[in-house]
């Protein structure tokens, strides 16, 4: 119980290290830009968004304003895959220069265009502007009434009236804030918020070279309450204009982020998820007393016995020795599997490490996504090595088919989902589809790096001597005795995966919040504890159920050990679906399918993680039994 007491104790120190800093600490991801008074400002636009949809779109997919040449900006792998698409607009300013109805241009909008914003109105789509690296925020109201500032990302395209008529929001009133150096005239960005309102503007005679409006002058500040809305219809003519002030803060550059990381109505339940944390811990802390304690006891009696010639009344797991380490059906599919979650575990950690020491903040845009592409590819190394290791283990001889197999089996299954996903995005138009360019360097970079990193991995792992089993297999196999039905496969695979869903559930909502209602996710330091706590879950569970399994007699715990952490995954997919229903707005078919596909995806993927896990922690424990005890 030694070991238990000394985890646990070293968890709740971690928990307690990573606490404090498992809200804040994340680095800006660019170096800080100094600017002067009057240098120029350029806002930069990205994809416009909707939760209700998932489907992004181009900026200019709308009729906006374009500046004379359209540039795209240099986007990472992770930003491609994500649909973000950084462009030029027409929108500049000038530092510390404020500016009052400035116009942007005029356009008409054809029968097309305004069916376009009609129906990007209806679906709440939102624009997403960058300045300086900081996407624009929108101030609003908390739901609980406090005074505290609260922000939205992005801003509305517009607004739908009770009698079903579509207002744009064409005037646009920003403010800037900055950090100015006390020692020199310099200032940094540090604030980048908007208002955006519907008007419409008024003009005697259009000059597009020097604008004019009646509705408001360089002098006066439009308020949205003194004019009337701009309604979208075919034949209108909107001017698009707008603001900018420029506002001292205090806040440091360092801490430009926060706006950001503090968007959820509700502060995140941190004693709720401690509790669930806290729950899991103990219940494995008390799970391995009970293992310890039972097996030092069944060890202890097994060598009485053989000192004593009583072997042949012997009964519960030593009875099966002869039959624990014989080879599973579909070994080699086993060796396979295993291989892709040592893959994926590796992954991973190592994605979240870097997450925890701030290289993956949510403002190095794409970061997250381009980090765990490269690191799959470059895991396929452990992936070649543990399969062929375990499979020269089962005695197999074919090494470069279960090599083949380990390269192209999950990433082929994930790959062809991805690609019918895309499919599907691709005839909606959306900017998120992945572009072939890009496809193609995922294909090159998985038949590339990824299948030759395996076969030099399963090369080095097949040349070691094979691992030695503690114990004799015999020749002829034991019959197995009828096994009760708590103990029959189906029952204790499903009930071994509640656990290890139970210890990650709180931060799963927050995850999926993230990814599907366009919020941050940036509190690693909780996702590592968790992530722990999965390990040790998994592992337990697995342990706890194998060991009730060989004492029933049951030798094939091979492919059960897998299964019964893996079976998580078919919970995690559930908790999906009900998610679905319960917080999500999606209405159209293709948005549903689009995301019912890629929780699959997930889900597939954390059962390979998981099973692994169980997998190995059974393997060790069997390992250790077996070899405990005085055999004949």
């Amino acid at each position: 119980m030694r070991n238990s007491g000394e985890i646990s104790l070293l968890l709740i120190t971690c928990l307690f290290l990573f606490l404090a800093p498992a809200n804040s600490f994340y680095l800006p991801g660019v170096a800080p830009r100094d600017f002067q008074k009057g240098d120029e400002l350029q806002v930069k636009v990205n994809k416009l968004s909707s939760t209700k949809t998932q489907l992004p779109y181009d900026y200019y997919f709308l009729d906006y304003c374009k500046p004379p040449k359209i540039m795209n900006n240099a986007e990472n792998l992770g930003e491609v895959l994500r649909g973000d698409r950084i462009e030029n607009s027409i929108y500049a300013f000038k530092m510390r220069g404020d500016e009052t109805c400035k116009i942007a241009c005029r356009t008409k909008l054809t029968q097309e265009a305004a069916k376009n914003f009609k129906e990007k109105i209806d679906d709440e789509y939102r624009v997403n502007m960058i300045l300086d690296n900081l996407p624009v925020a929108v101030p609003r109201q908390r739901s609980d009434g406090s005074q505290a500032p609260s922000y939205e990302h992005g801003f509305r395209v517009g607004y739908k009236s009770k009698d079903n008529k579509f207002f744009i929001n064409n005037h646009l009133s920003f403010k800037v804030m900055y950090h100015k150096d006390l020692e020199t005239d310099d200032a940094r960005i540090v604030g980048f918020e908007v208002i955006p309102s519907s008007v419409k503007h008024e003009f005697s005679e259009w000059d597009d070279k020097n604008p004019k409006v009646v509705t408001c002058n360089p002098s006066t500040k439009i308020t949205p309450s003194s004019h009337t809305s701009q309604e979208v219809a075919p034949d209108a003519f909107v001017v698009f204009s707008y603001d900018v002030t420029f506002q001292p803060s205090e806040i440091k550059w360092a801490s430009r982020w926060d706006t950001y990381l503090l968007m959820n109505d509700d502060q995140i339940h941190w004693f709720s998820i401690i509790n669930s944390l806290m729950i899991v811990l103990f219940l494995s802390g008390m799970v391995a007393m009970i293992m310890m304690r039972t097996l030092y006891r069944d060890i202890a009696n097994y060598n009485q016995l053989d000192s004593q010639d009583e072997a042949q009344e012997e009964t519960g797991w030593k009875l099966v020795h002869g039959d624990v380490f014989r080879p599973p059906i579909h070994s080699g599919l086993l060796c396979v599997y295993v291989g892709t979650g040592v893959q994926f575990f590796g992954m991973t950690l190592v994605t979240m490490i870097f997450a925890l020491l701030g290289f993956l903040s949510p403002s190095n845009r794409g970061g997250l996504m381009t980090a765990m592409v490269l690191l799959w590819v470059f895991m396929g190394l452990f992936a070649g090595y543990s399969s062929s290791r375990l499979y020269k283990m089962f005695k197999g001889t074919e090494w470069k088919k279960i090599t083949l197999k380990t390269a192209f089996m999950f990433p082929g299954i994930v790959f062809a989902i991805f690609f019918v996903l895309n499919a599907l995005i691709w005839g909606e138009k959306s900017s998120g589809a992945v572009p072939f360019g890009t496809m193609f360097a995922l294909v090159l970079l998985w038949f590339g790096i990824s299948v030759p990193l395996v076969f030099v991995g399963s090369y080095l792992g097949f040349k070691k001597p094979a691992i030695e089993d503690p114990v004799k297999t015999n020749k002829i196999p034991r019959q197995i005795p009828e096994q009760a039905w708590y103990m029959q496969p189906a029952f204790s695979i499903l009930i071994g995966g509640i656990l290890p869903f139970g210890a990650v559930f709180i931060e799963l909502f927050f995850i999926l919040t993230s990814i599907w209602l366009n919020q941050f996710y940036y509190i690693f330091g909780f996702l590592f504890i968790v992530f722990v706590i999965l390990l040790i879950t998994c592992a337990e569970i697995t342990i706890v159920l194998c060991y009730f399994q060989l004492c029933s007699e049951d030798y094939y715990w091979w492919w059960r050990a897998y299964l019964t952490a893996g079976s998580s995954a078919l919970y995690l997919f559930a908790y999906a679906v009900f998610y679905f229903f319960t917080k999500l707005e999606i209405t159209k078919f293709v948005s549903g399918i689009l995301y019912f596909g890629y929780m699959l995806i997930g889900s597939y993927a954390f059962f390979v993680l998981t099973g692994t896990i169980g997998f190995y922690a059974c393997f060790w424990f069997v390992r250790k039994i077996y070899s405990s005890v005085k055999i004949d």
